[in-house]
């Protein structure tokens, strides 16, 4: 018996992302485990497949993460389980907001900087 069925499912269903080979190779059983916490929610029947996969996307499409294979494939699979266009929209339009912190962090001490050095304030 395999001492990775998560990871070995994942890879027979095309669903692995080649980046987690030499972590695998180092620690697979730590990967083993990290693949499956991940995958808890759809393996439990907490989160239904739809809901899933347009979580997925969203992890995916994040500007911490933005690996396009698997954007790909979750949006993919999401509209064959029903998902609209305009759901699949949404939830991309929702992490895109994600980067918006930099402007939320950055802004104000751009502001404070300038005090500091008596700049005038940008005008548009």
């Amino acid at each position: 018996m395999s001492q990775t069925p998560v990871c070995d499912a994942m890879r027979a269903q095309g669903q692995w992302n080649a980046a987690w080979d030499e972590a695998a190779a180092i620690d697979a059983e730590w990967v083993e485990r990290f693949m499956a916490m991940g995958t808890h929610p759809i393996t439990r029947g907490v989160l239904d497949p739809k809901t899933y996969e347009l979580i997925a996307i969203a992890v995916d499409a994040s500007c911490t993460h933005m690996y396009a294979p698997g954007v790909r494939r979750h949006i993919a699979k999401a509209l064959d389980l029903g998902a609209s266009p305009e759901e699949i929209m949404a939830v991309l339009q929702c992490v895109a907001v994600l980067g918006i912190h930099s402007v939320a962090l950055g802004a104000p001490m751009l502001a404070d900087e300038m005090k500091a050095r008596r700049l005038a304030p940008v005008t548009a």
